[in-house]
């Protein structure tokens, strides 16, 4: 028995003797394998950096070998372009190293992209992906849209291409995690989720990414909690700035969010739930809710909330500035990338009990 299962099934079962009747909370034994997001390694994906010594991820085996090698137990990984070779070496990881692969995926646009996105559920499936996070919108809402019209139009095609997605899910059974992405604040969100009504159809459950829609993430937390599949467990910095404010993931234990407080609330819902860490590595993200542009696609947020948020953001305000990678040399930001992640990992041992 691989170490990790080892000491997962003997602190499990262990409890569990001690105790003369078996309480609900241990029907289901934790999860307490700990992934990464796709996103902590942005720049090993996404961004064309020339390094010898920390070269871009060519596929999802190097990125498996690579969270392997710094003690991580699972990932989430895009499942794009998989092929049978590659399918047969990821099962032969994840046996290897124990560890869970969750997929990333992108909706179907339309009926002509229907076939792509099946292709990509059935392939991936082989190599036991079960869960498949996606998104409604790559960016940001307040970025992306310039009116409430275009706003409710992006919903109308979320609709639909959610519509086309869940049959393909439902019929492949595997469940489609839909992430909180700076799209939908709270209340439109499961109203979304009620509209498509599906067992398979969730969430992937992000800890700090409504804080850019004002609404505060504890509550988001108690709220998505019974619909999440899966979870991006970050950490918050914040700090002002003239049109609004600044906000940035940062090392899990350096921000204000009460991460042990979220974990017992989501595991209260599914109790052998994972947990991938999505510490991105980047500037801080202006949210510049102090301007008329960012409220262009809400109907309806009271102004007691843009108050609230900003009595947050003083109260909460980092005690050291915000890193800023951009002005560094491209292997210092690379470097800073792995011990991000590295440093998540030994904090989420010590403190919240994964190993």
């Amino acid at each position: 028995m691989k170490r990790r299962t080892f000491i997962r099934n003997s602190a499990a079962g262990s409890l569990a003797m001690s105790m003369p009747v078996l309480p609900k909370f241990l029907t289901v034994a934790p999860e307490a394998r700990f992934g990464v997001a796709e996103a902590g390694y942005y720049m090993r994906w996404y961004r064309d950096m020339k390094s010898a010594v920390y070269p871009p991820f060519a596929n999802a085996l190097d990125m498996i070998d690579h969270c392997h090698s710094l003690g991580f137990g699972g990932v989430q990984v895009n499942v794009r372009g998989w092929d049978r070779e590659l399918v047969k070496n990821v099962n032969k990881r994840k046996e290897d190293f124990d560890m869970f692969v969750e997929g990333q995926i992108r909706l179907p646009k339309d009926e002509t992209d229907l076939g792509r996105f099946e292709s990509e559920i059935k392939m991936a499936k082989q190599a036991g992906v079960d869960i498949y996070r996606s998104v409604c919108l790559s960016g940001r809402r307040y970025e992306n849209f310039d009116s409430l019209k275009a706003f409710k139009d992006f919903r109308e095609a979320s609709i639909a291409s959610l519509r086309l997605a869940e049959p393909v899910v439902r019929k492949q059974k595997v469940k489609l995690a839909m992430e909180n992405h700076k799209d939908w604040r709270v209340s439109e969100f499961i109203d979304l989720l009620h509209l498509i009504d599906s067992e398979w159809v969730g969430v992937t459950l992000d800890t700090g990414n409504n804080i850019a829609l004002l609404e505060d993430p504890m509550e988001v937390v108690r709220s998505l909690a019974p619909y999440a599949f899966t979870v991006h467990l970050k950490d918050m910095g914040v700090e002002e700035y003239p049109d609004g404010f600044l906000l940035s993931e940062v090392v899990l234990g350096d921000g204000y969010l009460d991460i042990a407080e979220m974990i017992r609330i989501i595991r209260e819902h599914n109790a052998d739930i994972r947990f991938n860490l999505e510490m991105i590595t980047r500037d801080p993200l202006e949210i510049p809710c102090l301007t008329e542009g960012y409220w262009a696609t809400f109907e309806q947020v009271p102004a007691v909330d843009l108050a609230k948020y900003f009595h947050s953001v003083k109260a909460h305000k980092s005690e050291q500035p915000l890193a800023r990678i951009s002005p560094q040399p491209p292997n210092v930001q690379l470097a800073l990338e792995v011990e991000n992640n590295r440093s998540c990992l030994q904090y989420a041992r010590e403190h919240y009990g994964f190993i």
